[in-house]
């Protein structure tokens, strides 16, 4: 009988020695690039990293990640005007991750459990002076301390927090929050001087030569006056004098019906703290309804407690007859310009009206008092003139915050600070800024594979009853549950950040992933480029390059 030779179809051999790898013009990368949110957070966090941390239920290092780059996640989770949820590649789905209602989460129970920054782990010689204990002032102590720099802090207010305690009424921001983060700071190490004002030129110059280096924060603390209306009037009360007495709980003398002048957030400050001392308001802005600088929820909560609004208006002239002020109004033709603070206004003629008050309170924005720097510091319009790296014209003092941008907002200047931070600190020591924004392109949604996403509503924070809320000065939104802060993460898409799914591993059909402790490896000798795995990836952390 002949003997059959043995079947091509099965053999001992591996394939090994197909090198599959020469067939590719492309190779997959894993890169963890940054999401959308961080690239428009005013701080640079790393939020899809946090927010991950929560839905696998690790508080604790979520809390960590995130006051990395903002030390003040419960204060930011309840007035950060959130560009990050704008940005968010959720939103092309159903909504948007409720980013900051998390960060609330996180920060409140970071107070709740008592959990502190650790010491600084080293300890440098050099010392920093900062001016001012704002939002922009105590994020830059709190960078510096952790860098191990020596940090003296001058307010020359009797507490810490500037705008924060004396600017945001108690049912935005509870003052219990406020202290038990800023003491967070000051636990690492801050030696603060309270009531010490840096009023001039010479004090600033003489401060400096003490100190290695300055950070100038403090703020814009000058209001602008409205043309036609007199101050000296008892009827008249700035804004900021009226948040700073009502913030320290101080009686309102001003009459029953008022009228506030303004349409930015400062204003729905006073028109709502103004509601809950029991008058009624009428808020009259120049700008229509629909392009009210103020952020949308304070609008409507505002409309929600029965405040008035008159939009698209301006004061022309005041009459007074007793206790009854008489505002002559026109209704106006609002004209955005290109900058923020700029605008053309034009009256429509015929269109004159009324408002009959006991009071006005303008509420139009805010400078820096440049004057008592003229002698020592350039200005650059209504700010200190600074370069990128927040320098200004004399070396060696720096400035952030309101005093060196008209970009308004709490966690813009928390940003300023940590970069103003890392700048000092690599102009004096050698040290390198990890918490810096990468350059890298942020992750499309494109690229984000939506069939292991389900469609799923956004879990909304719950707001009091408008009639409890008025009665007192009690925080208006209420926090998420542990179960609703723990679904609202499992939402978010973790932009362009490995989760270990293993859905690279399991498809690649080559057998070219092999996996590791902490993330996977592609075998360049049997991987033929196919991009299978980066079609499958569901956060879009991989993608192919081109090999040349």
């Amino acid at each position: 009988m002949t003997q059959q030779p043995p079947t091509p179809l099965w053999t001992n051999d591996t394939s090994e020695a197909r090198m599959t790898g020469t067939w590719r013009s492309a190779m997959p990368n894993y890169k963890n690039l940054p999401s959308p949110c961080r690239g428009a957070c005013p701080v640079g966090g790393r939020i899809a990293e946090w927010i991950r941390e929560i839905e696998l239920g690790d508080y604790k290092k979520a809390w960590t990640i995130l006051a990395d780059n903002n030390p003040f996640p419960s204060i930011a989770g309840r007035i950060c005007h959130h560009p990050c949820e704008t940005d968010c590649n959720r939103n092309q789905l159903d909504e948007t991750v409720g980013i900051c209602n998390l960060e609330r989460f996180v920060g409140d129970l970071a107070l709740k459990e008592n959990w502190s920054f650790p010491a600084p782990t080293v300890s440098r010689d050099t010392s920093i002076a900062v001016v001012g204990g704002g939002p922009a002032g105590l994020s830059a102590c709190y960078q510096l301390r952790r860098l191990g720099f020596k940090v003296s802090l001058y307010e020359y207010q009797k507490q810490l927090g500037g705008l924060l305690r004396y600017g945001i009424p108690a049912y935005r921001l509870e003052k219990k929050i406020l202290d038990g983060e800023i003491q967070r700071i000051i636990d690492m190490g801050v030696d603060v001087h309270l009531n010490a004002e840096v009023g001039s030129a010479e004090a600033l110059k003489e401060l400096h030569e003490k100190h290695d280096a300055v950070y100038l924060a403090t703020g814009a603390s000058r209001s602008k006056n409205l043309p036609g209306l007199d101050y000296s009037q008892s009827w008249v009360m700035d804004s900021a004098d009226f948040l700073a007495e009502t913030n320290a709980e101080m009686a309102c003398d001003l009459g029953k019906d008022l009228v506030v002048i303004g349409g930015g957030s400062a204003a729905m400050d006073v028109a709502r703290t103004a509601r809950r001392l029991g008058r009624n308001v009428t808020v009259l802005t120049l700008e229509p309804e629909d392009k009210l600088p103020a952020h949308e929820v304070e609008v409507v909560e505002a409309k929600e407690e029965e405040i008035t609004f008159v939009s698209g208006a301006m004061m022309q002239s005041v009459e007074v007859n007793g206790e009854q002020i008489t505002l002559k109004c026109i209704r106006v033709e609002f004209l955005q310009g290109e900058a923020r603070g700029q605008f053309t206004i034009n009256p429509i003629p015929g269109s004159e009206f009324e408002l009959v008050t006991n009071g006005v309170i303008p509420s139009i924005g805010q400078d820096a008092d440049l004057s008592r720097w003229q002698d020592l510091l350039n200005s650059e319009g209504p700010v200190i003139s600074t370069d990128k790296q927040w320098q200004t014209s004399t070396p060696g003092i720096f400035a952030g915050g309101d005093v060196a941008s008209m970009d308004r907002f709490v966690t813009q200047a928390i940003g300023m600070g940590k970069e103003a931070a890392f700048a000092i600190a690599r102009q004096l020591a050698p040290v390198s800024n990890e918490t810096s924004s990468p350059d890298d392109p942020m992750v499309p949604y494109s690229v984000i594979n939506t069939s292991y996403h389900s469609t799923l509503r956004r879990h909304l924070a719950a707001n009091s009853e408008v009639e409890a809320r008025l009665q007192t000065f009690d925080e208006v939104q209420q926090p998420l549950s542990h179960d609703e802060a723990v679904a609202e993460a499992s939402r978010c898409f973790s932009c362009g950040t490995c989760i270990l799914c293993d859905n690279c591993y399991l498809y690649c059909p080559d057998m070219a992933i092999i996996k590791l402790e902490d993330g996977y490896e592609v075998k360049d000798d049997y991987c033929k480029g196919c991009g299978l795995c980066v079609a499958e990836c569901p956060t879009g952390s991989i993608a192919m390059q081109e090999e040349k």
